[in-house]
């Protein structure tokens, strides 16, 4: 994964993993890597990998069961409002990086 240096990165693996739940690619109640394997994958340091499922869990995505690991959530109705959450941040990211550059809402439509 490439990083963006304008962002931080334990945010970025926080959308990675979201986009990976929303897509099925990890499934409700599904075991996470652990946070040394993450620190691994990602090449990052592991107290940013803790403060990766620390922030997943504080956003209800994510559980940890003591001595086992970090799992996503089972409640299916997380899915669908993280869904709709993450479409609502591309929509906002979309609009004001095109607004930057001179669109306004309706060119935006138009090139749609």
């Amino acid at each position: 994964m490439q990083f963006d240096e304008s962002q931080p990165i334990y945010l970025q693996v926080v959308l990675q993993i979201k986009k990976e739940i929303v897509t099925g690619q990890k499934k409700n109640g599904e075991k996470l890597k652990s946070g040394r394997e993450l620190a691994l994958e990602y090449h990052i340091n592991p107290n940013t990998a803790a403060r990766i499922y620390q922030t997943l869990e504080a956003e209800g995505v994510a559980f940890t069961k003591r001595g086992l690991g970090t799992f996503v959530t089972e409640d299916a109705a997380v899915n669908v409002s993280l869904r709709k959450e993450l479409a609502a941040d591309f929509i906002a990211r979309f609009k004001k990086d095109m607004s930057e550059i001179g669109f306004t809402e309706e060119e935006m439509r138009t090139l749609i």
